[in-house]
């Protein structure tokens, strides 16, 4: 006859419950209750909570039915010929806890969340092809791992998931791990779809998921190179060779408008001739778009000795530093920077801090995507500027270069009264000097 035992395993404070089914000498699964409790609350004559705390009481009233469910289940596999397993088991368990329902699919937050990193090939992705990128598992896999941090011995189901839980989940962003505001905003939004993503899968979700607020926060500190700083950058007196490079590509960058990725990815079969005219194409490893940027005299000065040699992302950042510091822009600004901190046994933990400094210190490969979008907003019409940014609305390109509506008005405004002068048709005098012989 089969028999069921509830185990400890550890010495901690709180060791995991484990529930063994004997059925016969060779055949022993054991499986995770998914409880915990400490060891000093345990009796080892009854294999039982003892009785001494209400809360021990129900858990061991949630044990005792638990052994209840399982030898039915037992009874029903054995007599329809079902081959009883460790896996077998464990399934069983997580029904009966509410866990998973009895088509397999589990309940719990983690696991919907590890189903899509699963399947991140296989999903379809926002340029409208199969598999997810690199940077959108990793942010999957961040967000699994922040949260089994955040909920401790608790395991999270997806209908857990409603307004309070995610005012608690991003005060915890915020406070306890210091992430800056865009990125615990960011974890909401993937979190919203996972919990979307699982209730189409017809696991139960709390509707309250969708109102969480995850936007994006508006742009507040826009930081970018203006023409005088890039004037000022090219004259820069700079001995090292390397340095040298790096402001090629800072230079060639922010007359590109590209992403440093992308940007340090060009060599000279992206400079190519389209009927008659020069210009760079390039594919975007973000978006997955096709980009066709014209070979401006700005462009072929940059790189009348030749295009740059190739460097990592990360020096890049670290030499633009440098020549920043070298041209001189040590003005106080608002920003945010990274810093390090060492936690044990030498991992290390990297959070932006916001705070004022010396402009230079600001310094990375973003800046010139943003600079090249800012110095011609108001100058090239913005459809063309987007052309080339690949921002997907205009609204979006102005919170990234950190106007607001009444930047937008004023640029209405100044076309239109451009176009008045033009149906005027008028000869515009101007007088430059008043000259009075003597």
């Amino acid at each position: 006859m089969a028999t069921i035992k509830l185990q400890l395993i550890g010495k901690a404070e709180n060791v995991p419950i484990y529930l063994r089914l004997s059925v016969n000498r060779n055949l022993t699964p054991r499986a995770k209750t998914g409880l915990f409790i400490n060891p000093k609350d345990w009796s080892s004559t009854t294999g039982l909570p003892k009785q001494t705390t209400s809360a021990n009481k129900n858990l061991s009233t949630d044990l005792q039915n638990l052994k209840i469910y399982i030898f039915k289940k037992f009874n029903d596999a054995s007599s329809e010929g079902v081959e009883i397993s460790k896996d077998w088991l464990q399934h069983n368990i997580d029904v009966f806890f509410s866990r998973k329902n009895e088509e397999n699919l589990s309940e719990l937050l983690t696991d919907a969340i590890q189903s899509i990193i699963d399947e991140v090939a296989t999903r379809k992705n926002a340029k409208g092809g199969l598999g997810l990128s690199k940077s959108r598992k990793d942010a999957y896999i961040s967000l699994k791992n922040v949260l089994i941090e955040y909920q401790k011995e608790k395991r999270y189901k997806v209908k857990d998931v409603n307004l309070k839980f995610g005012k608690d989940f991003l005060k915890y962003l915020l406070h306890t791990k210091k992430y800056q505001k865009s990125t615990a905003l960011k974890k909401l939004a993937d979190l919203k779809t996972v919990c979307n993503d699982a209730e189409l899968n017809g696991i139960e979700a709390n509707i309250q998921y969708k109102k969480i607020e995850s936007s994006k926060p508006n742009n507040e500190n826009i930081i970018y190179l203006t023409p005088l700083e890039l004037e000022k950058i090219q004259k820069a007196e700079l001995i090292n060779e390397a340095h040298q490079n790096a402001r090629k590509w800072l230079l060639l960058g922010c007359n590109l408008g590209q992403r440093g990725g992308d940007l340090l990815q060009l060599n000279e079969t992206n400079f190519v001739k389209r009927n008659g005219l020069e210009v760079i194409e390039l594919k975007q490893q973000k978006t997955g778009k096709n980009v066709t940027i014209p070979v401006l005299e700005t462009t072929k000065e940059i790189i009348a000795s030749g295009l740059p040699y190739k460097i990592s992302i990360q020096k890049f950042n670290k030499y633009i530093k440098v020549i920043c510091k070298k041209a001189e822009l040590n003005d106080m600004i608002k920003g945010s920077k990274i810093q390090v901190t060492v936690k044990g046994q030498g991992n290390k933990k990297k959070r932006k801090i916001d705070g004022v400094y010396p402009k230079w210190e600001l310094m990375a490969s973003h800046v010139c995507r943003r600079s090249f979008a800012s110095n011609l907003y108001g100058i090239l019409p913005t459809p063309l500027i987007m052309q080339i940014t690949q921002h997907s609305s205009e609204r979006l390109l102005l919170n990234y270069i950190g106007k607001n509506t009444l930047d937008y008005a004023q640029q209405i405004a100044d076309f239109y009264t451009l176009q008045a002068l033009k149906d005027k048709k008028e000869p515009q005098l101007t007088v430059l000097k008043n000259v009075i012989n003597q």
